[in-house]
């Protein structure tokens, strides 16, 4: 199986994006690993072992529009399952195998899945690992952008990361994930978490009695989302919800 792995990036310095590299280099699977530059290239990627792509200039939603420049390349150019890596976070080295081994099982029993859903673990910038897990991780509400292993089923789908509305991509990968539940699409989920998604919000260290590092920041302030959505008109609306592929609730969120 080819694998792509999409990892857009904007101002990160050179060693978390090492880091990361690194990651999918140890890859039990072997894996190309697409850099997308959010408008501010470093050129020291285009030689280290990795697709370099540059877009001139930078979008303002959390990587939505290189993810989804990236994905739908790969696609094009024949790859068999496509998975995203923030610039920040960083994966175990059988995470790539446990999504397609878990492909492989659920296929096994006859329900062949459209992607996977990798689990993840909140971890300081050290590696350590923080003794939390949120809830809607824990039932299923939630997939980070990080673990989705996305297979041909869901390859359409790849476009939305890039035309949904801006004012949407502080919550994308929620209204990518009510997307794909309302189209429908097969899943099945890893047993072990192979994700180690870099912790940056201020109040999970605070909850834990700890002083949140220099990197931390606030919770998301949903209040300009819903401005946004309660001054559009019917039609409007109409277009959100078709852009999105997903069932836009007045406020907030998918």
């Amino acid at each position: 199986m080819s694998v792509a792995i999409i990892t857009p990036y904007f101002q990160e310095d050179r060693g978390t994006l090492e880091r990361c590299l690194a990651s999918v280099r140890a890859q039990t699977v072997p894996c190309t690993h697409w850099l997308v530059a959010d408008g501010h290239a470093q050129p020291w990627l285009d030689e280290a072992a990795v697709r370099h792509l540059k877009l001139d200039r930078a979008h303002g939603d959390f990587g939505n529009t290189p993810r989804a420049v990236g994905g739908i390349l790969a696609a094009s150019e024949g790859f068999d399952a496509i998975a995203f890596l923030d610039a920040d976070n960083w994966l175990d080295p059988g995470h790539v195998e446990a999504c397609i081994t878990t492909a492989a099982a659920a296929a096994a029993q006859g329900e062949e899945a459209d992607y996977i859903v990798a689990r993840r673990r909140l971890v300081r910038d050290d590696g350590s690992v923080l003794p939390v897990q949120t809830d809607d991780d824990r039932d299923g509400s939630h997939v980070d952008t990080n673990c989705y292993f996305l297979l041909p089923g869901a390859f359409h789908t790849l476009g939305q990361w890039g035309v949904m509305p801006k004012p949407l991509s502080i919550v994308g990968d929620r209204v990518y994930l009510a997307s794909l539940r309302r189209q429908g699409l097969r899943t099945a989920t890893c047993a072990q978490a192979t994700v180690n998604y870099l912790c940056t919000w201020a109040n999970v260290f605070r909850n834990l009695g700890e002083t949140p590092p220099p990197y931390a920041k606030s919770s998301i302030d949903t209040a300009p989302l819903a401005a946004w959505w309660q001054g559009l008109d019917a039609r409007d609306r109409e277009l959100v919800d078709r852009l999105a592929q997903a069932p836009i609730q007045i406020g907030t969120s998918a």
